[in-house]
């Protein structure tokens, strides 16, 4: 079901209700979105994030990552990220500005992990690697193959501060596209 909505109220209140739904719907389309940061060269590198909380209020969304991946360096080193959301049912993109905080102990962390640990991504978690890491020679993707310590839990939080939303409806009446802020609210041509 397509949305047409008029004003910028309007369309702020919806895309704020689509990303607390795609954070709590596993089949929601903004649930997965591609996080772009830079490398430590200054090069683009991009990768999908799983969306799992949204405060509106506050403007903030959270994901969780492993503490050893790539992108927790590079958002530690440069916290300016940007995400872009993709939605065919409602015909909607929707790119968000935003400046990234990484936890990666203390008690919110283990709080998360309590309840982590007894899901399937727990192993997420787990793993004697970090992501991306070159697997010994003669191993297999079978991480049970690899001679390396298991660490307690690499969990970590990434929280990501709305600085910025740029969205665009794609419509057969005409495209529509608006950049908007906490206090501010511009239309663009599409």
């Amino acid at each position: 079901m397509k949305i047409h909505l008029q004003t910028p109220g309007e369309i702020r209140l919806q895309i704020w209700k689509e990303l607390g739904r795609a954070s709590l719907d596993r089949h929601h389309e903004w649930r997965t979105s591609v996080m772009a940061s830079t490398d430590a060269v200054g090069l683009p590198d991009a990768r999908t994030v799983v969306l799992r909380q949204v405060d509106a209020q506050a403007g903030q969304l959270t994901f969780y990552t492993d503490s050893r991946s790539p992108k927790v360096a590079q958002l530690q080193a440069q916290a300016s990220a940007m995400l872009v959301f993709w939605s065919a049912r409602l015909s909607w993109q929707l790119r968000v500005r935003v400046l990234c905080s990484v936890i990666s102990s203390g008690p919110e962390v283990e709080a998360l992990w309590q309840k982590v640990q007894q899901s399937a991504a727990a192993g997420d978690y787990l793993s004697p690697l970090p992501p991306g890491a070159v697997l010994p020679q003669g191993s297999t993707a079978d991480l049970g193959t690899v001679n390396v310590p298991v660490p307690a839990h690499s969990l970590a939080i990434v929280r990501a501060q709305v600085l910025q939303m740029d969205w665009l409806e794609l419509s057969r009446e005409g495209h529509r596209r608006a950049q908007m802020s906490a206090d501010s609210w511009d239309w663009l041509t599409p």
